[in-house]
């Protein structure tokens, strides 16, 4: 089954559909009010985000300790933000990026 990257305004969702239309049923069923705005089938049948293309180079591993900061802070982004600041010595885009991204992952 072919992977599909679909963009709405708010979210790229990637989905396996047997057909165009089919990845774009999926964003209706999950985001009625939100309306494709390019839909691409992807080469392969895997995805893959590069940790350097989010800045998260280095010897740290910034999703444990993102985790560990998400936890500390019960949840709250900008406390999480602010602790991992502290223990990591990052800069404050770095820092969101790593915590954002932990917090779609469902830390």
């Amino acid at each position: 089954m072919p992977l599909f990257e679909i963009e709405t305004d708010s979210h790229i969702i990637i989905t396996w559909a047997e057909s165009e239309s089919a990845a774009r049923s999926v964003v209706h069923a999950n985001y009625p009010h939100e309306t494709p705005i390019r839909v691409t089938r992807r080469p392969r049948d895997t995805w893959v985000i590069s940790k350097a293309a989010l800045g998260l180079t280095g010897g740290l591993d910034p999703c444990c300790t993102a985790r560990d900061c998400l936890a500390k802070a019960a949840g709250d982004k900008v406390h999480a933000i602010r602790l991992y600041m502290q223990e990591t010595g990052t800069d404050l885009e770095h820092a969101r990026k790593v915590i954002e991204s932990n917090m779609v992952m469902g830390w």
